[in-house]
């Protein structure tokens, strides 16, 4: 991937090495069963964000599964280990911070050309746990993004886990992750994501699964747009830069990380999507450019 030599983001909150401290009180909802583009933002209070902390900590699940509908990060294998000390170069600094430059850019036009203002938003870098308005989350979530607060969370250790745990290496398999962060915001800033987290909450457990699945594969899809403009804007991709990609999509399905934590493959507790959605999704986006191709809601097939 060609990256080296363009712009950085100045939105990055570097918090490695700091303590994590209290989780914030934050908002997230969403309204209507057909999904639409646009809406107001609204959602749990303080009190509620205790609750639903303290009934994910019994449940054995992270709080921020609950909190967010589990489309606004990457599931990370149980058995997967903590960042430890988290030693990153600048080399790789640098190349979060043009990645997420790129997706400034790119998102940007996409909303100037329906009207629209692009609000970009902060990613946070961290190491081990960190507070966010979802709540306190550590390493093993992996990467997540908050729309209480806006923010897209990062622990950069977890590029190791794609490297050594789940076979996903190359740069522009972390680029697809770091884009599919920033695609939750796009969901935040249209008013899909307020409208899932409405819809979820007076769901069933299964039918909740099914909402964030359709909200997790139209992060995909919004990934392989932004690599689609990101192409014709910077000529970024290199020789098997897109089978990186399209392999770290296939190694986190829900099948897929089931299978390899040796539990049984159960599509009803899907949460993400299946290999061959998320991979076909992120396709869909890459080759067409258009968001408009990413409606998975209203989608006949997923």
């Amino acid at each position: 991937m060609k990256w080296r030599g363009r712009r950085t983001s100045r939105n990055i909150d570097d918090r490695r090495g700091q303590s994590a401290g209290f989780p914030g009180f934050g908002r997230a909802g969403g309204d209507g069963r057909r999904i639409r583009m646009g809406g107001r933002r609204s959602g749990i209070g303080g009190l509620g964000l205790i609750v639903v902390i303290g009934i994910a900590l019994l449940m054995g699940v992270n709080p921020l599964t609950l909190l967010t509908g589990d489309g606004s990060g990457f599931t990370v294998p149980t058995n997967a280990p903590s960042s430890g000390s988290n030693q990153i170069d600048d080399t790789s600094e640098e190349f979060v911070s043009v990645v997420l430059a790129d997706t400034e850019d790119v998102w940007g036009e996409i909303f100037k050309a329906s009207d629209k203002q692009y609000r970009p938003p902060t990613l946070v870098l961290f190491s081990d746990r960190v507070s966010s308005a979802c709540g306190l989350a550590s390493a093993a979530s992996g990467p997540f993004y908050c729309p209480g607060d806006r923010q897209a969370y990062l622990d950069m250790s977890f590029f190791q886990v794609m490297d050594r745990r789940l076979g996903a290496k190359g740069d522009f398999a972390r680029a697809y992750v770091i884009a599919h962060e920033i695609a939750h915001h796009v969901q935040n800033e249209l008013g899909v994501m307020e409208q899932v987290n409405r819809l979820r909450q007076r769901s069933s457990q299964v039918e909740s699964n099914q909402l964030s699945v359709m909200l997790e594969l139209q992060a995909d899809c919004y990934s392989g747009v932004w690599a689609h403009h990101a192409q014709r804007k910077y000529g970024l991709l290199e020789p098997g830069d897109i089978e990186e990609a399209l392999n770290a999509a296939n190694q986190i399905g829900d099948d897929t990380l089931q299978r390899s934590s040796g539990q049984a493959v159960v599509p009803d507790s899907f949460t993400h999507g299946t290999s061959e959605q998320r991979v076909r999704w992120f396709t869909a986006g890459m080759q067409s450019g258009d968001p408009g191709q990413c409606d998975t809601f209203n989608a006949s097939r997923l």
